[in-house]
């Protein structure tokens, strides 16, 4: 059972991509659909035996890699923190599925489409389900080259296979890092097993490491060559610039990365590291900082932008920094628990801006939208609680697992906990001011679209909304349900061995005793946040206008992504394109070309192109040079003997 749940979405991808060489759109959709549906019901049996039956499970597949000393087996490893990942990779993926069934109806690529879901799909299980290192790197890279797929799906759109590439290069950067960490782990427990390497993380605690010429501790140095890699796969600070470009891909896929899958993996692989990372305090910082400012980063940045899907991608980031400094501050299960429920809320504000752009005849700018909200009725209750869970509004999921981890850093008491609680605070007003800032550009005002497109705006079809209405139940009740087994006084009998925090380390527990206003700060900033927007977008219409001419250097700061991308474009794609023409003009052309195809040969060839020459075909010719070789022959002949 346990090994079909990785295995089916294997199947169905294998399956949907045989029926794509036909053009089989509707069985492939038959095949993935019903593989993830299987795969989310065995899930839900697996997690009530693992989880709340207490009873953690590895199957064992077989060897996989033997060279020398080392040797990786292939196993499936299902504890806890396994099982919480299982329901909400294949439950968000599944819905992803069914919704893209509609989404996708009238694209001629189909089978192919739902292929690379499928694939998607496994390559998460198999990081999640990972008993090593090399295993969890396989479905680190697996996600990386689904993901490189889905985003340049319509690859005929050169904006579409440029994002594909930048993510795929991005992501490399990090993987760099983190295939480092990899290594510096085996060197210092000589084995890439989980269960080895938790068991002697404390003695490991003490040992330092040769880096860059330096003697520096060891567990330090490979906590923050692991963080690296999750900065890249979880779009963290400096890491992130691939994530909004992400959105020139279907509004499916832009719902799978940003939900349940890849964004998360980085997330998950922190957590799962958490009996090492106790040991690395250092790195921890580092970790808290780095996710504190993403926080607060993408909320700027996503208050300022007007296509649709790119303002909820920045709130992902912004989301994903939230869960880095919770376990920065070593609140892991509040990081898994935000993990969960944002997942649900996230993919559900995905899938509306889907609904929004398919009944807009596929506009994604919020200029050109407004006055919708009674055409689609459904679509809009549904962004109205997505938000809501978002901006963690109370009774809503985001409500429980954001308001726990800033209380979390707050309880730290420590200066990184402190900063990422400030951080966090002023990420929680920013979210809900942006959040209803796309509410009401999207679904009130008057009408900015053209007369024809209102005409044609409508609801979607069921296949499509009723993902929505599932996304939504988890959206409403993942938060309140959750709360008890994720974060409550006894979160360590739900955890069990998967999480491990040092009783030093208390700002979970912490977390639960801290001041009235402290748990009412976040909603106060988030109701505050709500008001301005809509003064801002509602009432005073032209007041957003007359802010960001007033501040415009900030405004264009924030509408510029901080320049991020313009300091890398300086920094290394013009280096390296001017360097890649180099060797292409002077190596390439000037030195190889000009002396092999161009010196040697054309030599050769301009030879050959004088002899062909004296071929004349007339006999006298040849009689005539046949008597100059006889006599330069004879008179060679006489000089050289007879002289």
């Amino acid at each position: 059972m346990y090994a079909l749940i990785v295995f089916l979405p294997l199947v169905g991808s294998v399956l949907a991509g045989l029926l794509s060489l036909n053009n089989q759109d509707r069985p492939a959709e038959l095949v993935t659909v019903t593989g993830l549906l299987s795969s989310l019901m065995l899930s839900v049996i697996a997690f009530a035996e693992v989880a709340i039956g207490g009873t953690p499970i590895t199957v064992d597949i077989g060897r996989w890699i033997v060279s020398g000393d080392f040797a990786a087996q292939w196993a499936l490893r299902f504890d806890t923190m396994t099982a919480v990942m299982l329901i909400v990779v294949t439950g968000v993926s599944s819905m992803v599925h069914i919704y893209s069934v509609g989404y996708m109806s009238h694209d001629n690529a189909r089978a192919r489409f739902m292929s690379y879901l499928s694939l998607f799909t496994f390559a998460m299980l198999m990081l999640v389900t990972a008993d090593n290192l090399v295993q969890l790197f396989f479905g680190w890279e697996g996600v990386g080259v689904a993901s490189y797929l889905l985003i340049g799906f319509w690859y005929k759109k050169e904006s579409a296979h440029t994002a594909a590439m930048k993510a795929f290069v991005v992501n490399r950067v990090g993987d760099f890092g983190f295939a480092l960490g990899i290594l510096a782990v085996y060197v210092l427990f000589d084995s890439v097993q989980f269960d080895i390497i938790f068991a002697q993380s404390s003695l490991i605690a003490t040992t330092n490491i040769e880096f860059l010429g330096q003697s520096l501790p060891a567990l330090e140095v490979a906590g923050i060559l692991l963080f690296i890699g999750a900065m890249g796969k979880s779009a963290q600070l400096g890491l992130h610039t691939w994530l909004p470009d992400a959105m020139e891909g279907p509004t499916p896929v832009s719902a799978l990365i940003h939900a349940a899958t890849m964004v998360t993996a980085g997330v998950f692989m922190v957590c799962r590291l958490s009996p090492m990372l106790e040991y690395a305090p250092f790195a921890l910082d580092v970790i808290t900082i780095v996710g504190a400012m993403t926080a607060i980063f993408a909320a700027t940045v996503g208050l300022t932008q007007f296509d649709i899907k790119r303002v909820i991608a920045y709130s992902t980031c912004s989301q994903l920094g939230y869960m880095f400094f919770a376990a920065g501050v070593s609140a892991y299960p509040a990081a898994m628990f935000h993990l969960t429920t944002h997942a649900f809320f996230k993919a559900l504000l995905f899938l509306g801006a889907g609904s929004v752009i398919h009944a807009l005849s596929d506009e994604q700018d919020l200029r050109n939208m407004g006055g919708i909200w009674r055409k689609v009725p459904v679509t809009y209750v549904m962004m109205w609680i997505g938000s809501l869970a978002l901006a963690g509004f109370p009774f809503f999921a985001g409500y429980y697992s954001k308001d726990m981890i800033l209380e979390a850093a707050y309880a730290a008491h420590s200066g990184v906990g402190n900063f990422a609680f400030v951080m966090g605070c002023l990420a929680a007003f920013l979210t809900a001011f942006y959040s209803w800032r796309l509410l009401i550009l999207a679904f009130h005002g008057k009408p900015r679209a053209s007369a024809d497109v209102m005409e044609h705006v409508h609801e979607s079809p069921v296949v499509m909304t009723f993902p929505l209405l599932v996304l939504a139940i988890g959206a409403i009740f993942s938060g309140w349900l959750g709360y008890e087994l994720f974060v409550g006084h006894h979160w360590q009998q739900f955890w069990g061995d998967s999480i491990f925090i040092l009783p030093t380390n208390s700002a979970l527990e912490n977390a639960h005793h801290v001041p009235s206003w402290v748990k009412l700060l976040p909603i106060g900033l988030a109701a505050t946040g709500v008001v301005i927007a809509v003064l801002c977008y509602a009432i005073f219409t032209g007041l957003p206008a007359k802010i960001a001419a007033l501040f415009r250097p900030i405004h264009l700061f924030f509408f510029n992504k901080w320049y991020f991308d313009e300091l890398y474009d300086a920094m290394f794609v013009k280096p390296a394109v001017r360097l890649g023409n180099f060797f292409w003009l002077r190596g390439d052309r000037d030195t190889i070309d000009g002396f092999g195809p161009d010196g040697v040969s054309a030599l050769v060839y301009r030879i050959s192109g004088a002899c062909s020459r004296i071929q004349t075909g007339f006999v006298f010719h040849y009689a005539f040079a046949m008597l100059i070789g006889v006599v330069v022959l004879v008179s060679w002949y006489v000089l050289r003997f007879k002289g």
